[in-house]
């Protein structure tokens, strides 16, 4: 397949033009679809309080593929969700927020049985933040491998896979599926480990799963504990990354970014502003990651503006609604500088 990564500036990183790179289609029309889990959120009000001394909740669209789906939107990309959503007021607000943002929701799944779609409670605090999700019967995990689906992989530049849609069996065996449809069709794989370990039954099963998937993908990203699932040792993760061609993107929270791009290691910290959650900025750093490297074609610029985007989102209120916009990302890099500066190695 031919590449069209734009070639690297004048005054690019040598790291960068010899790091491993991704080939792209220019002839795709989506730029990326996304798999996996979006619902909606509720957080309590005044910001600051527990769950129970709540006076009033505010809501947003959630989950991690519906966050990714619009980090990217908002970034310019075209983008389209798939997924399964219960046909109910809840799903209905889902799908209304997804397309106020941006996002394609022809590939979305209507259930009519006793699936519901997820609800998430969030505290919008820094310290002692609990989140609580509903997720009995979850709507989400009905998503299939359909012709339409398939069509679109096949017209797709990315895949993102939210590695929640692994845990149940059946929604397994068509993620996987899709996975092996796109490595066939030249669509590159990021899988997000997305651990979460109250949804599986063991740490055993859980990396028999995620080994299964991680060789279907060319990205690989999650933090220390989510590659832990993976191999106990680090290092050796990262030398089958590299004997795989695959990327490896780790996220360090505070401390910042490690990607292994072949024998290239690419370190980042991140941009200090106060925050005032927690959560969110893993799936705005995946989607404007992935939309800043298809844009430049370089690591370290889309890495920069991955963490930018990060910063903002856990210093505002809700999660797909602070989504930044690329005007948002270069005044904050205006502003400030990241800390520590990114570093090839």
């Amino acid at each position: 397949m031919p590449s069209t990564v734009p070639q690297c500036q004048a005054n690019g990183s040598m790291s960068n033009q010899t790091a491993l790179q991704l080939e792209y289609d220019a002839s795709r029309s989506w730029q990326a679809l996304v798999l996996g889990r979006a619902g909606m959120d509720l957080y309590p009000e005044p910001d600051g309080c527990k769950i129970h001394e709540a006076i009033s909740f505010s809501s947003d669209l959630g989950g991690s593929a519906g966050n990714i789906a619009v980090a990217m939107a908002k970034a310019g990309a075209s983008v389209s969700l798939i997924s399964a959503l219960s046909d109910d007021p809840v799903g209905h607000f889902v799908r209304q927020r997804l397309q106020v943002a941006g996002v394609d929701i022809s590939l979305i799944i209507n259930t009519s049985g006793n699936e519901r779609t997820s609800l998430a409670l969030a505290e919008v605090r820094n310290a002692d933040c609990e989140v609580v999700m509903y997720r009995n019967d979850a709507a989400d995990l009905k998503l299939q491998c359909t012709d339409p689906v398939k069509l679109a992989v096949t017209d797709s530049s990315n895949l993102v896979i939210t590695s929640t849609s692994l845990i149940d069996p059946e929604s397994r065996r068509h993620t996987l599926e899709i996975m092996t449809h796109a490595k066939k069709s030249g669509c590159q794989v990021w899988l997000d480990l997305d651990y979460r370990a109250w949804n599986w039954p063991s740490l055993e099963a859980t990396r028999a799963v995620y080994n299964e998937a991680a060789t279907l993908a060319q990205v690989l990203i999650g933090n220390d504990e989510e590659f832990a699932v993976l191999c106990d040792d680090l290092d050796a993760q990262i030398k089958q990354c590299q004997r795989r061609g695959q990327v490896m993107v780790l996220k360090r929270g505070a401390k910042g970014a490690s990607l292994y791009a072949g024998k290239a290691r690419l370190n980042s910290g991140i941009y200090a502003l106060d925050p005032l959650k927690p959560y969110g900025s893993g799936d705005t750093f995946l989607g404007n990651l992935l939309v800043h490297y298809m844009n430049s074609g370089d690591w370290l610029e889309a890495v920069d503006a991955g963490s930018a985007a990060a910063a903002l989102v856990v210093s505002q209120r809700g999660c797909a609604s602070a989504m930044p916009t690329p005007d948002q990302i270069k005044s904050l890099q205006q502003r400030q500088t990241m800390n520590p500066a990114a570093k090839w190695s």
